[in-house]
């Protein structure tokens, strides 16, 4: 490696992307370009750094495989931050075995954290967990006893420590387990402030300031009471039943019933929650089940169906029973009833909080983020849109999606999959 090169990647190991480009700017040869495609990125320049870096892989040779390597995981992490979710990582998984089994553990490492980073954001928790999992195992073959003594479990260069505290941090505070979520954010600022990157320190500080932010709402009759992350969790950890208005469903204990694809019926048990411990007459939960406000019989015959199928599901944890007005919920072992609704109103709340993140997302990369199809996303963006809440940048497959953040509160829990309790 010549010494620009070297200078170079030192640069941007420190976050300094103008100093790597002033030693490698105008020069074409495969290295180069990698760095000059690593630095575009750190410059936010995605769509010119992807270019760069496939531009670097086809420059080496059939024999310099680990440096093609290199390039997939730096592409991965490109398309990442762009939101690019769509085909298969198999060549970035491909990419970090290869890496490996070459002895390049720090790409390697990379390599595994840009695919947790990935499925988190797609809110495919237990394969995220998997992932990282994976991670530590590898890591930790590594070392010997001596070296477990003098280093942290990870054994990784600060800044990749920090990445990866970063995603354990996440992984936890999306499964609501707080103490662990704490202490890996401990870890990863230790990390930040060793490794001296502002960027990393910046975002450490941001993932703590969640805690101490509103994270959602607990209704009563007469008004509401904010909630920090851990009054939810131990809300939800209580003998209470739990009415879940952000991720949609009912929780006792370490019981879990979705009702995320059952929206009638979601509505249902949230209006009788809602009432409780009265009851709620029939009028009202037709109107708002089925949004309308003059019910003939075929509604009210709608509504006695709908009843009973949330009886049946629900019936591990309330019964509905009938009043002379309507119904109301009487939940089994004489529990309390709360409500926990989200920090925002409306039905858009989840696809918001995406947005929230201050990146610049398609709308297919939203589609499989949120599990629903993309004209129905498109129609939900065209929508915000129309309030001022979203703004497009961009034209056809190039059209981007960015939103203000969420000043005040934490979306944690309106993200996908935060409670993965099926």
């Amino acid at each position: 490696m010549d010494s620009l090169i070297a200078a170079s990647a030192r640069a941007l190991a420190a976050g300094d992307a103008l100093g790597a480009l002033k030693r490698v700017a105008l020069r074409n040869d495969p290295p180069a370009l990698a760095l000059r495609g690593i630095a575009m990125a750190q410059l936010g320049e995605h769509p010119r750094a992807r270019e760069l870096l496939r531009d670097a892989a086809r420059g080496f040779g059939a024999h310099e495989e680990l440096a093609r390597a290199r390039c997939v995981v730096a592409e991965a992490e490109v398309a990442l931050a762009m939101r690019d979710l769509g085909g298969s990582p198999r060549a970035l998984i491909a990419a970090a075995v290869g890496l490996e089994a070459r002895g390049d553990r720090a790409n390697a490492t990379q390599a595994w954290l840009i695919a947790a980073r990935r499925l988190l954001l797609l809110g495919r928790l237990d394969e995220a967990a998997a992932t990282l999992a994976r991670l530590e195992a590898s890591t930790l073959a590594h070392l010997n006893a001596s070296a477990l003594e003098r280093l942290d479990a990870r054994a990784l260069p600060p800044a990749l420590a920090a990445v990866a505290e970063l995603a354990a941090a996440e992984l936890a505070l999306r499964s609501l387990r707080v103490v662990p979520a704490r202490a890996a954010l401990a870890r990863a600022q230790a990390a930040a402030d060793r490794a001296g990157v502002p960027a990393l320190r910046a975002e450490v500080a941001e993932a703590l300031a969640a805690f101490d932010r509103p994270a959602a709402r607990r209704l009563f009759p007469g008004g509401e009471q904010a909630l920090r992350l851990d009054e939810v969790a131990a809300l939800l950890a209580s003998n209470a039943l739990v009415l879940d208005a952000c991720r949609r469903g009912l929780r006792v204990g370490e019981s879990w019933l979705s009702l995320a694809r059952r929206p009638v019926l979601f509505a249902l048990a949230q209006a009788l929650a809602e009432a409780w411990p009265g009851d709620i007459d029939r009028e009202a939960l037709i109107a708002h089940a089925f949004r309308t406000r003059h019910p003939d019989e075929t509604h009210r015959a709608r509504l006695r169906v709908e009843i009973g199928r949330l009886r049946a599901l629900a019936k591990e944890m309330v019964q509905i029973e009938a009043t002379t007005r309507g119904f109301a919920l009487e939940p089994r072992g004489a529990r309390e009833v709360i409500v926990i609704a989200p920090p925002i109103a409306g039905d858009q709340a989840s696809l918001l909080a995406l947005l929230s993140d201050g990146a610049a997302w398609s709308t297919s990369a939203l589609a499989l983020a949120l599990g629903d199809s993309q004209r129905t996303v498109q129609r939900a963006l065209a929508n915000l849109q129309a309030e001022g809440r979203v703004r497009a940048i961009g034209r056809a497959r190039m059209q981007r999606w960015l939103a203000p953040p969420l000043a005040g509160f934490t979306t944690i829990l309106l993200l996908p999959a935060a409670l993965p309790f099926e």
